[in-house]
């Protein structure tokens, strides 16, 4: 049924797994589609009370978007790469059910807002965060600095936003990125545990703590912002050097224009 996932239901919790280890599950136009394929299925089937993701392989649960797909192309172009990425993240956030991300490795950029748009954050003690976008003339654009605000606070944010910095899971724990670490192999285990104690409560109930924790201080004034603000970087120089200089594996040279 999906070409980039693997999508399986075990006692009522989908497991949504996505399946490109060669390229770190790097998220291409494909993934970004069937993903918001998978997560209708865990808001219409009955069957399904809870949702993990996760990533195929034991190096990443997502290392970021695909680069390739990013040259040439315009501003509007750009734009609506990143409408289309807010639109199944925030499915994703919005889920009346439970999804949680169980991040197994590198969870970079895209990855990272994936993670981040999940309603909580389990890890492996081996995993590495960050939003690494400004090292290619870019910024966040599947919600990273709404988001990433919200957990870290502001000036923790701005710090990961503009270094561009990896984390570790511990760092991550500490930074209320994540919840909770374990080992590799505890992973899925402690993610179904923590899932199951949920939807042994009221569905109704956790849907409406779902909708409340959301509405918290939550405005669309900034994510209407970084779309627009992501769309404009692919109209400048320093973006194509930046998508260039990372797949032909060397620094850029960014000269801000």
């Amino acid at each position: 049924m999906y070409e980039t996932l693997l999508v399986t239901t075990e006692e009522s919790i989908c497991t949504i797994t996505i399946n490109r280890p060669d390229k770190l599950n790097a998220i291409n136009k494909t993934v970004m589609s069937e993903l918001g394929q998978a997560i209708d299925e865990v808001y219409n089937n009955p069957a399904i009370k809870a949702a993990i993701i996760t990533g195929s392989g034991g190096k990443a649960f997502v290392a970021g978007a695909d680069i390739s797909e990013f040259q040439g192309l315009t501003k509007e172009q750009g734009t609506a790469l990143a409408q289309k990425g807010h639109d199944i993240f925030f499915k994703i956030e919005r889920s009346p059910k439970p999804i949680v991300a169980a991040v197994n490795g590198f969870a970079l950029g895209g990855g990272c807002e994936l993670a981040l748009a999940c309603h909580f954050i389990i890890a492996t003690d081996n995993a590495k965060f960050g939003q690494p976008e400004v090292n290619l003339g870019l910024i966040p654009g599947y919600g990273g600095t709404q988001r990433l605000v919200q957990v870290a606070g502001k000036g923790r944010a701005m710090e990961l936003l503009m270094s561009g910095r990896l984390f570790s899971a511990k760092e991550a724990l500490s930074y209320g990125v994540a919840v909770e670490v374990v080992t590799p192999g505890e992973l899925l285990i402690r993610v179904k545990e923590v899932l199951q104690t949920i939807i042994d409560k009221a569905p109704i109930a956790i849907s409406n703590v779902i909708t409340c924790v959301n509405s918290f201080d939550h405005t669309q004034k900034g994510y209407d912002l970084e779309v627009k603000l992501f769309g404009d970087c692919f109209a400048t120089e320093d973006m194509k050097e930046g998508a260039a200089a990372f797949l032909e594996k060397r620094k850029p040279a960014f000269k801000g224009q």
